[in-house]
């Protein structure tokens, strides 16, 4: 199988949209990533995958800590934003979370520490040790075949 056939298999799966985010040195960065996911409830523990190639893979070795803001349905903009889609755009302010930046708005925050790093392949995973969360009711974006998606009542 080739490279292509691979990605597009599995954007098949359809996925919630998340930005990550970390603070080094009283700046803020972040990156979208829609590989995430739960891995233990107790203790409370999440997963991000950072290739290794991208800059927030040694902004996070650095600060140890990281946020991950599961995106609603009218935030596409940041999610493009921070996959770098968009290059004139406007600044993006940032609420805090147990010391760690989160986005406004987004239908969850998720403040983490790092508990372990993972290569695997051409990624690291970062298993996350929640130390805060918050939550509110709204339509998320979803990323479906490449593009952005929105819930059909069904």
């Amino acid at each position: 199988m080739d490279d292509r056939q691979f990605r597009n298999a599995l954007g098949k799966f359809a996925t919630g949209v998340t930005v990550v985010v970390t603070e080094v040195d009283g700046k803020v960065h972040g990156m979208t990533a829609n590989a995430f996911m739960s891995v233990s409830l107790n203790p409370k523990l999440v997963v991000v995958s950072i290739a290794e190639k991208a800059q927030m893979l040694e902004k996070i070795k650095q600060s140890g800590r990281f946020s991950v803001n599961i995106l609603a349905a009218e935030q596409q903009d940041l999610s493009m934003i921070f996959a770098g889609q968009v290059k004139n755009h406007q600044e993006v302010v940032f609420d805090h979370r147990d010391g760690v930046p989160v986005l406004p708005n987004a239908l969850a925050q998720i403040s983490c520490e790092v508990s372990a790093a993972h290569v695997e392949g051409d990624h690291t995973l970062f298993i996350g040790k929640v130390t805060d969360i918050f939550v509110k009711d709204s339509e998320p974006l979803v990323y479906y075949s490449g593009k952005y998606r929105s819930l059909a009542e069904g």
